[in-house]
């Protein structure tokens, strides 16, 4: 069983036991969390589309870990007139384990 999931303004395939990055969620470690923004839900045989949301459905998941992505490198460069710009951003994250699919 997989689901579509809106979390934060993004949207995620999750299936049971699958490990994603989500944007950073204010959530301590070890913490359970739930998703009821669920826009999809499907197996083999069904699938269900809300419109907007399935009603009823969620996604139970467990808090492992925050963090910070790799560095991006954002460089400006206009020639010939000796401007130039390094600047770097490195992305907050929040790393959870998907429990349940329901």
């Amino acid at each position: 069983m997989y689901a579509v999931v809106e979390i934060a303004g993004q949207q995620f395939k999750v299936s049971k036991s699958d490990k994603v990055q989500v944007p950073r969620l204010q959530v301590e470690e070890g913490k359970k969390v739930t998703f009821e923004r669920v826009l999809l839900v499907g197996d083999d045989k069904q699938t269900k589309i809300g419109a907007p949301y399935v009603a009823g459905s969620q996604i139970e998941a467990k808090v492992l870990s925050h963090g910070k992505d790799d560095k991006v490198t954002v460089f400006k460069k206009k020639r010939r007139k000796g401007y130039k710009v390094l600047k770097g951003h490195r992305q907050s994250f929040t790393e959870v384990e998907i429990l349940k699919v329901a």
